[in-house]
């Protein structure tokens, strides 16, 4: 489960950042949409499948409500599930205490 979610936690930062650094700039500046297109329904399924992972964490975990918010709030922003995965999970896939 850890590693699954880490995976995804990565996956959905990728292409929030591919979203936001590559296909807006050439949907709206150069006037071409297709990649938007492709990397925003990729970045859809990836956010939801980090949510649904979350939520499952927290509750096989029996994390808080508080820290999901933490989990889920990281996700709208940008970096924010690189941090995640960084604060809460280590390396070698052992949960960090906080």
């Amino acid at each position: 489960m850890i590693p699954l979610f880490r995976a995804i936690a990565i996956a959905e930062g990728i292409s929030f950042l591919l979203l936001m650094g590559f296909s807006m700039p050439l949907k709206y500046w150069a006037g071409i949409p297709e990649p938007n297109i492709y990397i925003g329904y990729a970045h859809g399924v990836l956010f939801i499948a980090y949510a649904l992972m979350a939520i499952w964490v927290c509750y096989e975990l029996k994390w808080s409500f508080k820290r999901f918010l933490i989990l889920f709030v990281a996700s709208l922003l940008p970096f924010g599930t690189f941090y995640i995965e960084q604060k809460y999970f280590h390396k070698s896939g052992k949960l960090a205490r906080g």
